[in-house]
């Protein structure tokens, strides 16, 4: 695939995830203009066969969706083009709604009653835990990679291989995280541009930590300020190329005792150290950090906090940059987010299924609905330049390096905040961020001290799971 064509095709994954957010939390709702462009014209498209031929009854063209949102509508009542793809070739989509708190409990419980949803949407559990407990199935027998409709995520694809089976059809890619800046405050104090920096290959941990140094010092000395907050500390460190959690494509292996990690966990632990992140509480979105707290210089996080109500308006000019790169490598690297629909174990709408994830690939990888795609975007983010999306849609395209930590996967208690009840974290969590803490009596702990403290259960956690896998194969 092409830069451009990749750059375009992730549009459709971004605007898709920024409608998804409204959805579980009223709050966190962006403004949709999205009425204000018309509907794109959907066209018919020779790349998928019909369903509506005459050989399968309506349910057996119906797949069921179990999800947070409805498939069948997006932002402004219209229809997505995944869907209206779907439905020209005869599929019919029926929804069960589930909250977010409670669709992993729902789907087991559907699977269990001999009752699946066919689609359920990827999430980090689905693969290995998920997968390995037999709640979804492989797709090979319905996809085929090596085909030129699928041979662009080839390689992401085989990232999720279990047994020799592939068991995600990646539908498309985005970057998970950027920070985001006041332009106006780096123009008025003379602080070096970010966005400058990227620019000319010069945006690493370097001059990342220059410029929060530059906009410290330039306080009034009565305001405290700080460099950085938010979610950032697993990017920075995954910009080495290395992740907690390494997969073979037959056994997970721990790599917490990797050198990189190590340099980069040091690099981050003396940010909190020398007082540059701000951490006494969690802020959800940029306008509360250059907003309404104003004496941060980056809110790091994922798009969806970065736009609609969340994002610049009226005479704001905020910019946004990637993390910055690994000074060692100058490795181009974003933590991937990645949008694509598991197949329910159970489901036995193979054609259906088939037909729709065929659709879903096309709505997001043709070039002939992104560029509306664009207009709804910056019509919903009037505060975001032609520049700004231009950051967003390259390092979410194929010239920077999609990196996932299969940790964010592996079990519940070693993976999954929700389980978590004291606040802490889930296990990886704990690997990544715990650097830049402190505890209630003001203690900073080392990486050496991080690690020391979850190693055996690393191990031990995944040490069930290559058990699994063996008696998979077995």
């Amino acid at each position: 695939m092409t830069l451009l064509k990749k750059a375009l095709a992730v549009t459709a994954a971004i605007t898709l995830p920024l409608s998804m957010a409204a959805c579980g939390n009223s709050s966190s709702s962006s403004s949709s203009s999205s009425s204000h462009v018309d509907q794109v014209s959907i066209q018919d498209t020779s790349k998928v066969d019909s369903l509506d031929d005459g050989t399968l009854s309506e349910a057996d063209r119906t797949i069921k969706w179990m999800g947070t949102f409805d498939l069948n509508q997006a932002d402004g009542n219209e229809t997505r083009v995944d869907t209206q793809l779907f439905n020209d070739k005869g599929g019919i989509i029926e929804w069960t709604r589930v909250t977010d708190s409670s669709k992993f409990e729902k789907l087991a419980a559907a699977i269990s009653a001999n009752d699946p949803p066919d689609i359920f949407k990827y999430e980090w559990m689905a693969f290995p835990c998920q997968t390995l407990i037999n709640m979804y199935q492989p797709v090979d027998s319905i996809v085929d990679f090596d085909t030129d409709l699928w041979s662009d995520v080839k390689n992401g694809a085989d990232k999720f291989v279990l047994n020799g089976e592939h068991y995600v059809a990646p539908i498309s890619y985005s970057t998970g995280v950027l920070m985001m800046y006041d332009q106006d405050v780096v123009d008025s104090e003379g602080i070096t541009d970010p966005y400058t920096l990227w620019m000319e290959g010069e945006w690493n941990w370097n001059t990342f930590r220059e410029v929060m140094e530059e906009y410290v010092a330039n306080g009034d000395g009565e305001t405290p300020r700080y460099g950085i907050t938010g979610w950032y500390a697993p990017q920075i460190i995954q910009q080495t190329g290395q992740t907690m959690v390494t997969y073979d494509g037959t056994h997970f292996e721990s790599n917490i005792m990797n050198a990189d990690i190590e340099r980069a966990e040091e690099f981050i632990y003396n940010l909190k150290k020398d007082g540059l992140v701000y951490n006494e509480q969690w802020v959800n979105d940029a306008s509360t950090a250059l907003a309404s707290m104003g004496n941060v210089m980056f809110f790091s996080m994922g798009p969806w906090a970065l736009t609609g109500n969340y994002g610049p308006h009226d005479d704001q000019h905020w910019s946004v940059v990637p993390i910055p790169a690994d000074p060692n490598t100058g490795a181009k690297i974003t933590t991937s987010d990645m949008t694509a629909y598991m197949w329910v174990a159970g489901s036995t709408k193979d054609k259906a299924v088939k037909t729709w994830l065929e659709c879903a690939h096309i709505a997001a990888t043709d070039e002939q609905y992104q560029e509306d795609s664009k207009a709804k975007f910056m019509i919903d983010n009037p505060g975001w330049t032609d520049e700004m999306y231009d950051v967003l849609m390259v390092t979410s395209s194929s010239e920077y390096e999609q990196v996932f930590d299969y940790g964010y996967g592996i079990s519940s208690s070693f993976s999954d905040d929700n389980s978590v009840t004291d606040g802490s974290g889930c296990t990886v969590r704990q690997l990544y961020e715990n650097v830049i803490k402190t505890d209630d009596t003001g203690k900073q702990y080392t990486w050496s001290e991080v690690r020391s403290t979850y190693s055996k259960t690393t191990d031990d956690e995944l040490a069930k799971v290559n058990a699994a896998i063996d008696a998979m194969e077995g």
